[in-house]
């Protein structure tokens, strides 16, 4: 199973960038899907998660910055990403949870002036 994730990039601080990741619709309909994060040198860590029943939850550090949104019809996951921090930058991933576990490959985000 292939998760196709994309969006990242590099980005001034304070600025936006939108992932997305589309998955098949198999998995996608019943499957908690979810971005993850490993900033350099550091271990990989939750950012956000979505369930099937749209139940959202995130990690201290993005509330209120960070908004995590499915789209049953496509198939896709998003993760909207306002004022970003330097502290930000890390390789995102894509997770799908249910029976079993996809990731994505990562999609590179960095942040800095």
């Amino acid at each position: 199973v292939q998760l196709q994730a994309s969006g990242g990039g590099l980005v001034q601080p304070g600025g936006s960038l939108r992932l997305s990741c589309a998955a098949p619709e198999d998995i996608f309909k019943t499957y908690t899907m979810g971005w993850y994060r490993q900033p350099p040198g550091k271990e990989r860590e939750m950012v956000a998660i979505t369930t099937s029943r749209y139940y959202t939850h995130y990690v201290d550090s993005v509330k209120g910055r960070f908004t995590i949104s499915r789209d049953n019809a496509k198939s896709s996951v998003y993760l909207q990403m306002n004022s970003l921090k330097v502290e930000d930058t890390a390789v995102y991933y894509c997770k799908a949870e249910g029976l079993l576990e996809y990731w994505g490959q990562g999609t590179l985000v960095t942040v800095s002036s």
